[in-house]
């Protein structure tokens, strides 16, 4: 019972990082701007359908193991390295945030993976998968910051 509290814990505190991720992408992929942002831009506003995805599947699972999916008074922000500048065509401090909020993303997705081994195969298998879309994420935001900065 104690296990599956932590898991649970740790699900909610994943579905609140793909929440303020979700908030971020948004106020970033209209504020950048400049002719070469515009790939970046269209980049984080398809990631922001496919990072709702991942805190709808994270809110199910957490209900389906007898958690309670919390509102939104629970929320307390913390990416603070992907808030929107005052710069708007600062497009590689944006694609560093980005990094930072995927690997973020997937050091807590091993967290739960490691939990969940021997106790929850569902959601483990579950968090694998989300955990495959997050490093694919990052990966192609590398590639763009390689660009960005050469």
């Amino acid at each position: 019972m104690e296990k599956r509290q932590e898991i649970i814990d740790n699900l909610i505190k994943s579905y609140w990082m793909e929440i303020e991720t979700v908030i971020n992408y948004i106020a970033n992929s209209v504020n950048l701007d400049g002719v070469r942002a515009e790939e970046i831009k269209k980049s984080l506003a398809q990631d922001i359908t496919e990072e709702i995805g991942h805190a709808q599947t994270l809110a199910k699972r957490i209900k389906e193991i007898g958690g309670l999916v919390p509102g939104s008074l629970e929320f307390k922000p913390s990416q603070t390295f992907l808030q929107p500048k005052g710069d708007t065509t600062d497009v590689a401090t944006v694609i560093e945030g980005v990094i930072e909020a995927e690997e973020g993303a997937i050091e807590q997705y091993n967290k739960i993976i490691q939990l969940c081994d021997g106790v929850d195969y569902v959601t483990q298998d579950l968090v694998i998968g989300l955990l495959a879309m997050e490093e694919s994420h990052r990966i192609e935001f590398v590639g763009f910051l390689k660009e960005y900065k050469n």
